[in-house]
């Protein structure tokens, strides 16, 4: 979605780079820039304002003009301006003293709040909650019956006693089930109202009626992050007929321009709480201002790559595997492979995983053309070997290549580059479970490569040079050739034959007699 807007942003500051002092005149172009940026991308006009504001301001101020490197100064208060507008600091959920904790949806139609209801659901059960989903959307035709299977799909439990169509009394359904979630022993109730396709009165009244019956402790207002700054005319009349504590961004992982996601916050005075990025349940979390601001500028999201790592990985079998790689390579097996990939697999989108990484907006192209069935490919060809061959891959030959390549419906070459690549990515894992560190990386420390050039210097540094005199260099060829035959001839040493016999025949050879005088 921020993909425009990190590429303008990133063309802006390539052109502070190498500058020791920003003039009045750099900064303005840099101003102009970043605006033209985010009103492309959508941002609301006052906004943009606000945010240049503050960017000329501390620009212009000493933290630039003493800096050592002021285009990285620069890069740093645009990055604290948008955690700024974006709300500042991560926003948790307000749990009732005594449950259930009541949160209520609210939305226009089509923002996607029942599948948002089953995401929250889903996200709550992992924290250790009991969450309750209630259809109190009883006009949309089907409405109660969607969130019923998405329930059903998020596994938790289902609150729907009217069928919907336009048949029975939201408010009604949205109190009972406050008295049910208590009977059934549910620590949250998520209630999910009716949407329109437009903000008109009816549906105001109806989520304040819905408001007013069961006191939520937190209304969270559900937001299309597509419709631009639509988004925002809709948040300030839902804040001011109904009210709302949070926001939640749906469908972040749309190609739209985003300007929804960093105006909300600013204009309405609420936070952003959540953010639903795909069309799995699994494709929600929790909304950091800091981390999204870090991904617009290019500089990736380590610690929501390494949240998704614990979540998925357990840290008894990722011992269990450093152990295994720590006594050799031919441990790690084709199983234990397949293993790996399965569990990354879990994490998610490969392509999303990779986004996530710090300087791969260099690599968008590569990252959107990245084709998520290799992975599927590569567990069909192992699971198409026989567990002898998954336990040792050298055995894999000619005739072994072809049946499993039938078997997975994959070229012979496939096959073959894959345990190819097996036995390469084991020496590496290998290598750093040791402590060897990462191959092919001279210079870097604890990072290995290094060791094996400066052996190699070590050795070219310790062969005898040769002469650039051509009479000189004839000669030292001429008495190793000397040496060499002395040595065929069972003298180790090079000396003359006999002379380790009689010491009184003894003579030294003639390049150590010039090197005497």
């Amino acid at each position: 979605m921020f993909d425009t807007l990190s590429d303008r942003l990133a063309s802006t500051f390539k052109n502070l780079r190498g500058k020791g002092r920003l003039s009045e005149a750099d900064i303005d172009a840099t101003a102009r820039e970043i605006r033209i940026a985010l009103l492309e991308a959508d941002v609301a006009l006052p906004v943009v304002r606000a945010f240049i504001k503050h960017v000329k301001e501390r620009a212009s101020g000493s933290e630039v003009s003493q800096a050592l490197n002021p285009a990285q100064q620069v890069i740093k208060i645009v990055n604290e301006e948008l955690i700024r507008i974006l709300g500042g600091e991560t926003r948790r959920l307000r749990l009732a003293k005594t449950p259930p904790t009541v949160i209520m949806l609210a939305g226009l139609q089509g923002a996607g709040k029942t599948t948002l209801a089953g995401k929250l659901g889903r996200w709550l059960k992992s924290q250790g909650h009991a969450p309750l989903l209630v259809a109190c959307d009883l006009q949309r035709p089907n409405a109660v019956n969607q969130l019923q299977v998405v329930a059903e799909r998020a596994g938790v439990a289902f609150y729907g006693p009217q069928p919907g169509n336009g048949v029975g009394d939201p408010v009604q359904v949205a109190k009972d089930s406050v008295e049910h979630a208590r009977t059934k022993q549910h620590d949250v109730v998520i209630v999910d109202t009716a949407g329109r396709l437009g903000i008109d009165a009816e549906m105001m009244q109806q989520a304040a009626d819905i408001r007013d019956a069961v006191g939520p402790d937190e209304v969270l207002f559900v937001v299309d992050a597509m419709i631009g700054q639509d988004a925002v005319n809709t948040a300030e009349a839902f804040r001011d007929g109904v009210g709302f504590d949070g926001v939640v961004l749906s469908k972040l992982d749309g190609d739209a321009r985003g300007g929804a996601a960093l105006s909300i916050a600013h204009v309405t005075g609420k936070q952003i709480m959540f953010a639903s990025n795909g069309e799995k349940l699994d494709d929600f979390d929790a909304f950091h201002p800091d981390r999204m601001a870090s991904r617009i500028l290019g500089m990736g999201d380590m610690l929501s790559l390494i949240e998704k790592a614990e979540q998925t990985f357990s840290q008894q079998e990722a011992e269990k595997m450093a152990a295994k790689l720590a006594k050799g390579p031919k441990e790690f097996t084709l199983d234990d492979f397949l293993a790996q990939m399965e569990q990354v697999r879990k994490m998610g989108s490969i392509s999303k995983l990779l986004g996530m990484l710090p300087g791969m907006g260099q690599m968008k192209e590569q990252i959107n053309n990245l084709d998520e069935r290799e992975v599927d490919r590569t567990a069909a060809i192992i699971k198409s070997m026989t567990p002898g061959e998954r336990q040792d891959p050298t055995i894999i030959n000619g005739s072994r290549r072809a049946r499993i390549a039938r078997g997975s419906g994959v070229d012979v070459s496939a096959v073959k580059n894959l345990v190819e690549r097996f036995f390469d990515a084991r020496k590496m894992m290998s290598r750093m479970a040791q402590g060897g560190g990462m191959p092919g990386m001279p210079g870097m420390p604890g990072m290995g490569g290094g060791a094996a050039r400066k052996k190699k210097q070590l050795k070219q540094a310790k062969g005898k040079r040769k002469s650039g005199n051509p009479m000189k260099r004839k000669a030292e060829e001429e008495a190793a050739a000397a040496r060499r035959e002395a040595a065929a001839a069972g003298n180790p040493l090079g000396l003359p034959q006999g002379a380790g016999q009689d010491p009184q025949n003894f003579e030294l050879p003639e390049e150590f007699k010039k090197f005497m005088g």
